[in-house]
């Protein structure tokens, strides 16, 4: 009876939820294209899009070169939507300068997205808040107080330091394969550390919660586009993994605080040449006390402050000195007059010094030539219009996020000879520079939110790869050619290698 009951149960209401689902799936539908298309409007060329998705299923696992395929169908400023939200793709030096430049305040802010709004307590970070008060005070806050040119110079010694760490590391595994992506990761999270913290931390819990957490920042959330599909991101466990690496990072700062609180309390009073030793937590919290900021500077704000020199430092730079010295080993001519310049201007020194730095043009070359290839972030991070505008004879809606292809731009065959060859001759005697004026070479951002952190990023990048190259000569295990060196990315937060580049370092001095 039981059986008969639940099975005339099952047939009578199973119509009745199919047209349920009918009738609410054309309403999104409808909803859907009657949002994104108006005959009245000018919008941009767009690519076929799907129903409730649009054009999510064709970005894919490595989205720059998705976008950059689309826009080369569709032309250098593409509409696509994804989900519920209309989104702008811009992949030349053309368009770029349009939306960074020309209509910068209007595409100045930030789209509040689910998971980087949980890592960093509520927006708070430089990078992710929208743009407003807050963000102007905070965004002087850093480069008045902690990225200064002066504040910079200061960790010099820090810089030269880790650098010099990373040097013996390696020797002491010379003629064995190194894990060079170990290193180089270890390095950069030391200077960091010691920068930001005063101390490095290299236990394995803290860097597991880095990889976690930069994972994490570069995830992709279905519900900031469909919102109704939110239960995803629950069932698939990023909602949870989320706020745990949230709550752990906000544990281990709390730490560092009170760490930092402690020994101030200890040596109150004993001003004397205290500002040259100073780390940034000692700074923020010195800020704090003074109250000279324009704005309350609450616990919350110093450690997304603190969130957003990781964020800066860490994963962005290692990225970066993986990559040029991935295209060196593939590219022996280029290694060999590099290193040629490094060792006649070193001149058998026992390491080279940031004093040495402005003297190397190829260097200089290399580098470019390298972030122009490899853009340590692809896609810039997204930015969203405030309001409605005329971009380029378009309309183009308050509301829509925008995608700058970095890593499309500096690979445009109408900016650049041979765009995929890695040939550093062309940066020599060229004024092209990462400073935001040259809109085909944009790997730190442009304008308002351009990266602030680039006069300190540089000097660590320049520093270690100048040593790396003047110490030693390199070489991929088991006598395999450079050229086959494999150079498959992994699109996260940074644009990464896959394999971890592996080689074995043979001494230069003997």
């Amino acid at each position: 009876m039981l059986h008969i009951i639940s099975t005339l149960t099952f047939y009578f209401t199973m119509p009745i939820i199919i047209v349920a689902f009918t009738i609410i799936s054309i309403f999104i539908v409808f909803k859907w294209y009657s949002s994104t298309s108006n005959p009245k409007k000018n919008r941009p060329p767009s690519p076929l899009k799907l129903p409730i998705i649009g054009n999510l299923h064709q970005l894919g696992s490595n989205p720059h070169r998705s976008l950059q395929t689309i826009t080369k169908k569709h032309g250098p400023l593409v509409l696509i939507q994804l989900g519920n939200v209309p989104a702008l793709v811009a992949s030349s030096a053309e368009t770029a300068c349009e939306i960074l430049k020309t209509h910068d305040l209007i595409f100045a802010s930030r789209p509040k997205l689910s998971i980087t709004n949980t890592l960093t307590y509520g927006s708070k970070s430089i990078a992710f808040s929208p743009y407003g008060e807050y963000w102007r005070q905070v965004r002087s806050l850093a480069v008045l107080q902690l990225l200064s040119n002066k504040r910079v110079q200061s960790f010099r010694q820090v810089r030269e330091q880790e650098t010099q760490v990373m040097i013996d590391t390696i020797a002491k595994s010379c003629g064995s394969v190194i894990d060079l992506s170990e290193l180089i990761s270890s390095f950069t999270n030391n200077v960091i550390c010691r920068v930001a913290l005063g101390r490095t931390y290299g236990e394995p819990e803290f860097i597991d919660l880095l990889i976690r957490f930069t994972y994490l920042a570069g995830c992709f959330s279905i519900g900031d586009y469909i919102p109704w599909l939110s239960w995803v991101d629950r069932l698939s466990g990023l909602v949870a993994r989320t706020k745990q690496a949230a709550q752990e990072f906000d544990e281990f700062l709390e730490g560092v605080l009170e760490e930092h609180i402690s020994k101030k309390k200890m040596v109150d009073g004993d001003q004397n040449g205290s500002d040259k030793r100073q780390d940034l937590v000692d700074i923020l919290l010195d800020l704090q006390t003074e109250k000279t900021t324009n704005f309350i500077l609450h616990r919350d704000v110093i450690k997304a402050a603190i969130m957003d020199v990781f964020a800066a430092g860490t994963d962005t730079t290692s990225t970066a000195i993986e990559w040029a010295i991935s295209e060196l080993i593939r590219h022996p001519r280029v290694m060999k007059t590099l290193q040629k310049e490094v060792r006649e201007i070193a001149n058998g020194k026992p390491m080279i010094t940031e004093d040495d730095l402005e003297k190397m043009t190829y260097l200089q070359a290399v580098l470019k030539e390298a972030m122009r290839l490899h853009a340590p972030l692809p896609l810039l991070i997204s930015r969203e219009s405030t309001k409605d505008v005329k971009l380029m004879g378009y309309d183009i809606s308050a509301g829509t996020q925008v995608f700058v292809n970095a890593w499309a731009i500096g690979r445009d065959p109408s900016r650049w000879v041979e765009p995929v060859k890695f040939h550093p001759e062309r940066f020599l005697n060229n004024p092209i520079d990462y400073k935001g004026l040259n809109f085909e070479f944009i790997p730190f951002g442009v304008g308002r939110r351009g990266c602030p952190a680039i006069q300190f990023a540089t000097p660590v990048y320049e520093l270690a790869i100048a040593n790396l190259v003047y110490k030693y000569d390199f070489a991929l295990p088991e006598e395999v050619n450079g050229e086959e060196l494999d150079m498959t990315e992994i699109t996260g937060l940074t644009l990464r290698r896959k394999s971890p580049l592996l080689v074995v370092a043979t001494p230069h001095f003997g």
